[in-house]
């Protein structure tokens, strides 16, 4: 397995001559990302301004009067589609290190995972491995972080699966294969996502328009993260 230096290297080596495709291909989940923040940060100011004005005092201790289900709904909705997209790109840079792709088609790869027979699978295994990490994380934060990992190869294996095959493998044998084809690379992992923190504190200071840039080159080399791994 290479160091995540040369995951890295790897990937930018990739990204050559794939920039601009690999930027426009990103546009449409930046500006959704983008906009999701400032409407829930509109919502927010009245839910404050409410929460301020008129407290509920429950068990003598104060409550707010929002709802959180809301919120949860909202960041459970959010998630699926932020998923969506980064499942898409994804499996387009791991085209292209395995040679299947040549050209980049921005608007048309980025909703790759929507289509058929790809859609529904995704939202399966999201909905899996979201119940899943939630259960572990019941008990305390470190499992759940654990098994975030564990099953972070899932929607990659589908893929692969599938293309080499033509059949549809069963949704808990693919999370079952992340978990251990996982086994002794998590924390480097979790090391490699550590290492982009830097970068994405600069994206977030431009507004979030740095993750333009940004995030083709976090999936490039999550893409060969998962290439090199011992299958």
């Amino acid at each position: 397995m290479k160091t995540n230096a040369e995951l890295k290297m790897e990937a930018k080596q990739m990204l050559q001559g794939r920039w601009k495709e690999s930027v426009l291909m990103c546009v449409i989940p930046t500006l959704i990302a983008i906009l999701s923040v400032i409407v829930i940060a509109i919502l927010m100011i009245p839910v404050l301004v409410i929460t301020q004005d008129f407290p509920s005092y429950v068990d003598g201790s104060m409550t707010s009067t929002g709802d959180s289900s809301g919120g949860s709904g909202g960041g459970f909705v959010s998630g699926l589609i932020g998923t969506y997209f980064t499942v898409a790109i994804g499996w387009t840079f791991l085209d292209v290190f395995r040679g299947r792709k040549v050209m980049i088609e921005p608007f048309r790869d980025i909703f790759r995972s929507f289509r058929s027979p790809y859609a529904l699978s995704v939202l399966v295994v999201y909905l899996l491995t979201t119940i899943f990490t939630t259960l572990w994380s019941l008990l305390l934060v470190i499992p759940g972080i654990i098994k975030y990992y564990s099953y972070s190869q899932a929607y990659m294996i589908y893929y692969d699966t599938f293309e080499e095959t033509g059949e549809r493998p069963g949704y808990l044998n693919t999370i079952t294969a992340s978990r251990r084809l996982m086994d002794g690379y998590k924390g480097q992992l979790f090391l490699l996502d550590l290492s982009f923190i830097g970068w994405h504190l600069l994206a977030i200071a431009t507004l979030g328009i740095g993750y333009l840039w940004l995030t083709p080159y976090i999936e490039a080399t999550k893409a060969a993260f998962y290439n090199n791994l011992p299958k």
